[in-house]
């Protein structure tokens, strides 16, 4: 029987499949991990010019960014009536907060009596009502103009609707998200399949344990693009490649706006001359109190790495976080599912790396972005969940090392990953072939996040 397309395009080597290592324990795999859909969407080379033309940014900035679902803040970071963040994209600028109902909502950041940002220097606080620091006039938290100075000089505006202009908000997972199209579709409809492949995950029932934010020098795409595929690892991390699967992580397009790779965690990377053994696989695993636990456990008894660092993990974590995790399958626990929503958003449910990341243009500069990481850990069963971090700036140079209370070998993946962009970004501008050859399968999420971005700037929805 001859080969589909898709089989033609994504010629694998012979090496169990992550499914295959998902299995091979015994121990249940939930449906959402199951599945696979591969999608081959071409081989073209994509032009550099789309990582430094101003113009391009522009269009993004014109026909993407006032189109699309985008997350915003947290609900943590306004918990009580009246408390504010602004979020603001390029020149766009929104103040998001809680009515004095509780409502969530969410206000173009600027006044309609000459223009002044509403809210500026400080992203966050709690207001009782929304005053322009210039003129003095001033809205309520429901967006109602209630007070002009000098009132009987503006007579004229009493015919005019001066309530402040909103934008969509949804909520999902603890996220606020915002979308200035009024005609987009709903969010449950954009994010789709997201709540259900995070059923079980309570993204909602979460507090921000660390946000960090890095300054870089890469255009806003290539730096989330540095993150969707598993291909750099072997170079950019070889430290990895002893309990990483990594050249058979599994990529998967799964909507419209959402993507994925599921990768095995505790199997030697096919590119190692010897596989370890399941006890040197525990050994790199387990990163603190490492003989002890290797000592007191059953990894002698024929059970795998995977299944005693699964439960390993899954005890110590519900022990400091005081909250039960024995819901979670092995596979929810340990390895790595990575789900990119477009535009900019990336989220890993599984308690290994808890966290979500944000890509974001600084300015109107095509060479610069802000990289959020955001470390999300399960809240206690009972008692008050912990005060969200503050973020935490860094500058190109910093390494994560810096950040209070992140571990220093995840500091040193992370710094791996963020000097790479700028060397690719000022790689585009020496080139002259001018544009990037892809591999159709460990590279097809960055193929699709920039045909979904042409999609919009042509004026389309996916």
């Amino acid at each position: 029987m001859p080969r589909t397309l898709t089989e033609q395009a994504f010629a694998k080597p012979d090496n169990p499949t992550t499914q295959d290592i998902l299995h091979r324990d015994g121990s249940p795999v939930p449906a959402v991990f199951e599945l696979e859909a591969p999608r081959f969407l071409g081989d073209d080379d994509i032009d550099f010019d789309r990582y430094v033309s101003r113009e391009f940014m522009e269009r993004e900035f014109r026909d993407l960014w006032p189109r699309v679902w985008q997350w915003a803040c947290r609900e943590e970071q306004i918990p009580e009536n009246g408390d504010y963040y602004v979020y603001e994209i390029g020149r766009k600028s929104y103040i998001i907060l809680r009515d004095n109902s509780g409502t969530v909502r969410a206000y173009v950041n600027s006044c309609l009596h000459r223009g002044t940002k509403l809210r500026s220097g400080h992203r966050d606080g709690t207001a009782q009502e929304l005053s322009c620091p210039f003129h003095g006039w001033t809205w309520s938290l429901e967006g109602e103009l209630v007070r002009v100075p000098c009132a009987w000089d503006a007579t004229h505006i009493a015919d005019r609707d001066f309530r402040l202009p909103e934008v969509r908000v949804g909520l999902w997972g603890g996220f606020v998200f915002i979308n200035p199209d009024g005609n987009a579709p709903p969010l449950e409809e954009y994010i789709a399949p997201l709540p259900e492949h995070f059923a079980n995950f309570d993204m909602a029932g979460r507090f921000t344990e660390i946000h960090i934010e890095k300054e870089l020098f890469c255009n806003w795409k290539a730096a989330k693009e540095a993150f969707i595929e598993n291909y750099h690892t072997q170079t950019t991390h070889p430290e990895l490649l002893a309990a990483a699967y990594d050249e058979p992580t599994q990529y998967d397009i799964l909507g419209p706006h959402v993507s994925r790779f599921l990768n095995a965690f505790g199997v030697s990377s096919p590119h190692l001359d010897r596989p370890l053994s399941e006890r040197e696989l525990l050994a790199s695993m387990l990163v603190s109190d490492r003989d002890n636990l290797i000592d007191g456990d059953s990894s002698d008894s024929g059970e795998t790495a995977r299944t005693v660092m699964a439960r390993t993990l899954r005890d110590a974590l519900s022990r400091k976080y005081r909250t039960d995790l024995s819901r979670f399958a092995d596979t929810e626990v340990i390895d790595v599912a990575q789900y990119g929503l477009f535009p900019n958003m990336i989220l890993y449910p599984q308690l290994t790396l808890p966290v979500a990341y944000r890509f974001r243009p600084i300015g109107q500069d095509p060479d610069r972005s802000l990289f959020e990481l955001v470390m999300l850990r399960q809240k206690p069963d009972v008692g008050s969940s912990p005060e969200p971090a503050e973020p935490f700036r860094l500058k190109e140079d910093d390494s994560f090392a810096l950040a209070p209370g992140f571990d220093k070998t995840l500091a040193h993946v992370f710094d791996q990953d963020t000097d790479n962009v700028r060397a690719q970004q000022e790689g585009f501008y020496a080139s002259e072939k001018g544009a990037q050859t892809l591999l159709n399968y460990q590279e097809v999420r960055v193929r699709y996040l920039e045909q979904t971005v042409d999609t919009y700037l042509a004026g389309r929805r996916p």
